[in-house]
């Protein structure tokens, strides 16, 4: 198949889903995440679990970038943006999560910040070389997919002499944290026992398949990297119903039409030269996550924002009655919690789940929360 059209067909959907119907044995439970958001909103987009046995469930994993990004890392960029007067750029999704005292990048602009949303590292150094006499520093989050730009845009500052550029890097690594939810049933009697993973696609196309090699290895779990379209995440539900079946567990790759063992060398080597990998860094839901996230080199520090203007991360709790975490860890259903459409909304979110269109609790609004309503028979 060639065309996206081809990947939506519903008469192969149906026929999929009856291959997992068929495998699935009735005695056994089957619960595997989707560890990418991306995945989640085909899901529900394209009401993928519907056409799954009872026996069969998809538990929603932190692969939201916005998701997971904790409430103090937030609130370095408004102070930096409010108080130290810098021009903040960062992309669309992140002005609008929630940070401390009712603010969010979006409502510190209204309040006078220079605060823009950008599509691309390259358009903040281009605002940056526009405005000499500013300092602007690139707000950069994201997994592995939106690293390798970032990377690109620190070696054109350096090599270009942007002494005004600086980036405040919250890049996090999707192995650590599968490690992290891996290792969770160990030390938390409440965590989710997890059967599989469906593997995340983009980022797999820049660090390949062969990362994850460790957890069907070490914790005996298969992964099957998908597409994000909806025969795509339904041929890899049937993999993995297969391979649980066997008593496999090994790293299966759906989208071998992008995704290869070793994955992007170049995108790899410029990650490598720019970044380094952090001790320790704390993820919403997830807590701190040991070498889990990425900072500048000190070759680039002049253009490392948390070192140009000595940044101290102070952790931020939640809304306490906010469910995201709880979401992010696969324990709650966004239904579950009493904010959801109800007060936080996307117009209005009070957690980040309902920020990005990737986040759960978004993707249950916009096309799944209408089934939580009971039928009342006339």
């Amino acid at each position: 198949m060639k065309y996206v059209d081809e990947f939506r067909d519903g008469e192969l959907a149906a026929r999929i889903a009856g291959r997992i119907q068929a495998q699935t044995q009735t005695e056994r439970r089957y619960q595997f995440m989707e560890f990418c958001g991306g995945h989640t909103h085909a899901i529900s987009r394209y009401g993928v679990a519907d056409l799954l046995p009872q026996n069969v469930r998809m538990i929603h994993g932190p692969g939201c970038p916005v998701c997971v990004l904790p409430i103090g890392r937030i609130d370095l960029a408004i102070r930096l943006a409010l108080e130290r007067g810098v021009i903040l750029c960062t992309y669309g999704d992140t002005m609008r999560v929630p940070a401390s005292d009712g603010l969010s990048l979006q409502r510190a602009k209204a309040r006078g910040a220079d605060i823009r949303m950008v599509y691309s590292p390259r358009d903040a150094l281009r605002i940056a070389r526009e405005h000499p006499e500013r300092e602007l520093v690139f707000f950069a989050i994201g997994f592995e997919t939106t690293t390798p730009p970032t990377a690109l845009v620190v070696r054109e500052a350096a090599a270009s002499g942007a002494e005004n550029f600086s980036v405040l890097c919250c890049h996090v690594l999707t192995p650590a944290a599968i490690t992290q939810l891996l290792a969770a049933p160990s030390v938390d009697a409440n965590a989710v026992p997890l059967d599989g993973f469906v593997g995340p696609a983009h980022v797999s196309i820049v660090i390949g398949s062969a990362p994850y090699e460790a957890f069907a290895q070490g914790y005996r779990k298969p992964v099957v990297i998908a597409g994000f379209e909806p025969l795509d995440v339904l041929q890899a539900i049937l993999l993995l119903v297969c391979q649980v079946n066997d008593g496999r567990a090994e790293v299966e790759n759906e989208f071998a039409r992008a995704v290869t063992r070793a994955g992007n060398a170049a995108a790899q080597a410029l990650m490598q030269d720019v970044f380094e990998t952090r001790e320790s860094f704390e993820w919403r839901g997830l807590g701190e996550v040991p070498a889990s996230a990425l900072r500048i080199r000190p070759k680039y520090a002049r253009y490392d924002a948390e070192s140009r203007y000595e940044l101290v991360y102070r952790p931020v709790a939640d809304h306490r009655k906010c469910e995201c975490g709880a979401i992010l860890r696969g324990l709650k259903h966004p239904r579950d919690c009493t904010l959801f459409g109800t007060v936080c909304m996307p117009e209005n979110p009070i957690g980040s789940c309902m920020v990005s269109s990737e986040g759960a609790c978004a993707a249950h609004y916009s096309y799944g929360r209408f089934k939580d309503i009971p039928v009342v028979a006339e």
